[in-house]
């Protein structure tokens, strides 16, 4: 199996309904997410691609159209705004588009990320 990864970047805020007020993510804050979209095959096409990077160009214009420097409640139309909820968002997005799609990762900080992967 070939696989390959393609990163990108946006800043937005968001805040987590159903938290105690004392929890951080009860309150609006914001993050500089890094999104990891994850693309595999099991042969590679006449070129020796899993899929040209260039042919990802559309999930960066959709990320930098619809998430960067948004409010994400307002992007997603609910409080269900976590990385992985995010994750499970861009990767349906993605697998629509490009079925070669395997998984997506989404980091809050360096040191936290989700990923979904079917």
């Amino acid at each position: 199996m070939f696989r390959i990864t393609k990163e990108f970047h946006f800043s937005a805020s968001h805040q987590l309904a159903h938290l105690p007020d004392d929890h951080q993510c009860a309150r609006l804050h914001g993050h500089n997410y890094i999104v990891v979209v994850e693309l595999s095959a099991a042969e590679l096409d006449g070129n020796g691609f899993v899929r040209d990077y260039h042919e990802l160009q559309p999930l960066k214009r959709y990320i930098d159209d619809n998430f960067d420097h948004r409010h994400l409640n307002d992007v997603l139309g609910h409080g269900r705004v976590t990385s992985e909820c995010l994750a499970r968002h861009f990767y349906d997005w993605c697998k629509a588009r490009l079925p070669e799609t395997s998984a997506m990762r989404v980091s809050e900080t360096p040191k936290t990320w989700a990923e979904y992967r079917p």
